[in-house]
């Protein structure tokens, strides 16, 4: 795949980190569990970081996209359980 390609993945996954860290603030701010957004959100917050540094670096890694992807598609499928389970853990 071509450098082009490299710089507009590492893009969206810097806007997606974003967006779900703010989609978790607001879910925290509406009345949502606060230990499992903010833990949830975590992984996003150090995507959006490090993808911004790399941005502003013009610094791309395959390795980087990679692992961003299967971030997200992960916590895509697991999200639900994942906060059901960390709530239970807190017992709230």
């Amino acid at each position: 795949m071509s450098q082009r390609n490299l710089i507009i993945i590492t893009k969206i996954i810097l806007f997606y980190s974003i967006f779900f860290v703010g989609l978790k603030l607001f879910v925290i701010l509406s009345g949502g569990w606060p230990i499992p957004n903010l833990v949830l959100a975590l992984p996003f917050l150090i995507l959006a970081v490090v993808s911004g540094i790399m941005v502003k670096k013009e610094n791309y890694s395959w390795f980087f996209v990679a692992v961003g992807a299967a971030v997200i598609i992960l916590m895509r499928i697991y999200e639900t359980q994942w906060t059901h389970w960390i709530q239970q853990q807190v017992g709230n």
